[in-house]
């Protein structure tokens, strides 16, 4: 076996999708770049009127790449994954100099200056318009701007934004001014309300440990049943095989079909873009939108196994109504080995500019009205306390992501999810949603609780979804709101009706759909088994609610609760000498990592053994 650390190993496996497994073994235990050690960005005193060119030419004499990035970097809101990037800055003084030298500087100087140069850089660079005017303004002109202009005066200099202007301009915003643009700032998809304002739309996550197809059809019944899952119908895989995919596919299009649903929202399976184009030559007409996880360099996306021109080639092919659903997420660059220097804000924001010009190889060939759908899903917290590890810190990048989003014209919805080794509790999860909903994304993940049975980590469940519609008044998209209705979950006063909540119910709607000729008591009896059956795989299908219509039932509730409970004392409890010693022949030796919370906090120590432990072995 070749060399791979965890990082890798977690993250090719997690947040990018289950497209890792299209990778081969030689691929898969690539050498991974090393990270950079914790060193923290401290400044001096800034000049009057400073700019960040000016303050480098002081201390150095000349150009300095490295200092650029690490004030660029030290402008950020602290996240852990800065700091092991080594641009965060080493105290609020530094910060709010970094912030002061930033806003300072000239949009086209920051443009003629990259921190970074690439392939993706040119792209994202030959996509964006020229504008003198923007380009004169300092970035604290461009925030004033964006905060008092409409949204039409805004929308009109978007495209002459590049992305790393709309990465350092979030980080001159509190969180209360990134709520404030989210407010303003919308992209609706074509023909549909998703993306508008006052719309939160739900992304179904039919997760099956076994790729089950029973697992995922019945996640999407239970689903509806809420009247949750508006946007698409999208499985992480367990298996990349073409044939695998091409099953769920075909699931996942039949219950669209039976319900004449093919023109309201798309289903997809989240394999390799390659694999989904195989199957769709074998298939066609069986997939939907398109999935593939991205990154913001050309070296980083060879960890996914695509380039730029595999993805214009790909997206040329995608004309007709469902485009390209792409996964982005900030640490997944340097946890990859990728972070090239330079801070997660900024590999985000050039993850959407390389969206925003493959979206526009399509568009400018279509009305805007027939456009293709284009969806960008921010994974915020999937990798753990190496990237984030409070729950502000997650808030934070959940408030910028959606923010950069947008102004790259983009229709961004997250996934505000937390692992199990992030000092994140359920609680906690809920209230990081409520800090963040106010920014009105375009959409979220929808599972029948919190916990995805398949990927193991903490996400929105379907009863979060009905909370926020009705703490916030959002609503999900009419084409689907019309059909809840025609299968009598809401009724004609948008109230939830008898069924709601009740899968078998959905389950009746869709057989009858079918043409079956059985009664609805043979129709629910065979629902009851396979619902039995479901929960006996793992997969834990909600009904009901509690006191409140968006409560999880109770005993679902406690469930949940005793798997969180039960996972924690899992991963925290220490492996005891009484333990070690009932192992035959065994060599104690350790690693780098102090103790295990060391470990959990910062894996890297844990991949290296202690000096000791290999004099041992």
């Amino acid at each position: 076996m070749g060399s791979i650390s965890r990082k890798q190993f977690l993250t090719r496996m997690g947040l990018l999708g289950a497209s890792a497994a299209f990778f081969s073994q030689n691929q898969l235990y690539g050498q991974l770049t090393s990270v950079a050690p914790n060193v923290s960005v401290t400044l001096s005193e800034v000049h009057k009127g400073e700019s960040i060119f000016e303050y480098i030419k002081r201390l150095k004499g000349d150009y300095n790449i490295t200092l650029h990035r690490q004030i660029i970097g030290a402008a950020n809101e602290f996240k852990e994954g800065d700091l092991s990037l080594g641009v965060a800055a080493a105290d609020s003084i530094s910060r709010m100099r970094a912030k002061t030298l930033l806003g300072n500087t000239k949009i086209n100087e920051l443009n003629n200056i990259s921190v970074y140069q690439d392939g993706i850089t040119d792209v994202i660079g030959s996509s964006t318009e020229r504008n003198r005017k923007v380009d004169n303004f300092t970035m604290n002109q461009l925030k004033s701007f964006i905060l008092k202009k409409s949204e039409s005066e805004i929308k009109r200099i978007m495209p002459a934004l590049q992305s790393d202007i709309i990465g350092c301009l979030v980080k001159l915003m509190t969180n209360e001014e990134l709520i404030q643009v989210g407010q303003k700032v919308f992209n609706p998809l074509p023909k549909s309300n998703i993306g508008s304002k006052g719309y939160l739309s739900a992304r179904i996550q039919p997760n099956s440990p076994t790729d089950n197809k029973e697992d995922i059809l019945w996640q999407v019944f239970d689903a509806w049943s809420y009247g949750v899952g508006d946007l698409v119908l999208g499985t992480n895989p367990v298996s990349s095989e073409i044939e695998s995919v091409a099953n769920i596919e075909k699931t996942l299009h039949e219950v669209l079909s039976v319900f004449k649903l093919e023109e309201t929202l798309p289903n997809c399976v989240l394999s390799h873009i390659d694999v989904q184009a195989e199957v769709e030559k074998l298939y066609p007409g069986t997939t939907g939108i398109w999935f593939q996880s991205l990154a913001g360099t050309v070296d980083a996306n060879t960890t996914f196994d695509v380039s730029i021109e595999k993805m214009q080639q790909h997206v040329a092919n995608r004309t007709k109504q469902f485009g390209l659903y792409a996964e982005t997420g900030q640490g997944a660059d340097f946890t990859n080995g990728h972070g090239k220097g330079f801070d997660m804000v900024l590999h985000e924001a050039r993850k959407y500019g390389f969206i925003r010009a493959l979206k526009a190889q399509v568009k400018n060939s279509k009305p805007k009205e027939d456009a293709p759908w284009f969806l960008v899903n921010d994974v915020a917290g999937f990798i753990g306390p190496e990237v984030f590890k409070t729950k502000e810190q997650l808030v934070r990048c959940c408030l910028e992501d959606t923010v950069m989003g947008k102004l790259h014209g983009l229709t961004i919805g997250l996934d505000i999810c937390s692992t199990l080794h992030m000092d994140v509790s359920l609680e906690d999860l809920d209230w990081c949603i409520s800090q963040i909903m106010p920014a009105n994304p375009a959409y979220l993940m929808a599972l029948p609780t919190k916990n995805d049975p398949m990927l193991s980590y903490l996400t929105t469940s379907f009863s979060d979804h009905i909370r926020i519609r009705e703490h916030f008044g959002y609503k999900v998209n009419d084409a689907m709101w019309d059909f809840f209705k025609e299968i009598e979950i809401i009724d004609l006063n948008n109230k939830p009706t008898k069924h709601f909540g009740d899968p078998l119910w959905v389950f009746y709607k869709y057989c009858k759909a079918k043409g079956d000729k059985r009664s609805m008591l043979e129709i629910y009896d065979e629902g009851k088994i396979t619902m039995h059956n479901i929960r006996q795989r793992g997969i834990p299908l909600a009904e009901g609610y509690g006191k409140n219509i968006y409560d999880l039932e109770p005993e679902l509730e406690r469930e949940v609760r005793l798997l969180y409970e039960d996972a924690k004392t899992s991963l925290w409890t220490e492996i005891t000498p009484a333990f070690m010693a009932t192992v035959p022949e065994a060599i104690a030796i350790t690693t780098n990592s102090t103790d295990r919370k060391d470990y959990v906090y910062h894996p890297e120590s844990g991949e290296i053994l202690a000096e000791t432990a290999v004099r041992r072995l």
